[in-house]
């Protein structure tokens, strides 16, 4: 059974941190497409941050890029979102979703395909 639990929001002010994390179970962790996702109320659900857990390579949403760092411990088979410079347009509910892949793949392709497997979700509120 998969199971993918996402832990780590939380409340900060603007300009604050946090580092969200995604524990996978139940399925070949070590080569699978991984992204976190995000949904504020009344907008859609967007993609936020990719990454290859064969390899390590990641993609990111424009909005994220130079403030938040996707990254796994494979030890624990579990995916991070280290999240900095926080804005309150980053508040929202974030999702980590899983894909096992067969084959390698590129940061951008994992940005790209569609998820199997979804997780909870955990809040994250930026204030000002």
């Amino acid at each position: 059974q998969v199971q993918l639990v996402e832990s780590g929001g939380g409340s900060v002010q603007v300009g604050g941190s946090l580092r969200l994390s995604c524990a996978a179970s139940g399925y070949t962790y070590s080569s699978s497409c991984m992204k976190w996702f995000r949904q504020a109320p009344g907008k859609e659900r967007e993609g936020v941050a990719a990454f290859y857990t064969g390899g390590g390579s990641t993609s990111y949403a424009a909005t994220v890029k130079g403030r938040f760092t996707i990254s796994q411990d494979n030890a624990k088979n579990t995916l991070y979102l280290q999240m900095n410079s926080l804005k309150p347009e980053d508040t929202a509910m974030y999702y980590c979703a899983a894909d096992p892949t067969p084959a390698s793949m590129s940061g951008f392709d994992c940005y790209i395909r569609s998820y199997k497997y979804w997780g909870q979700g955990t809040q994250v509120t930026v204030s000002s």
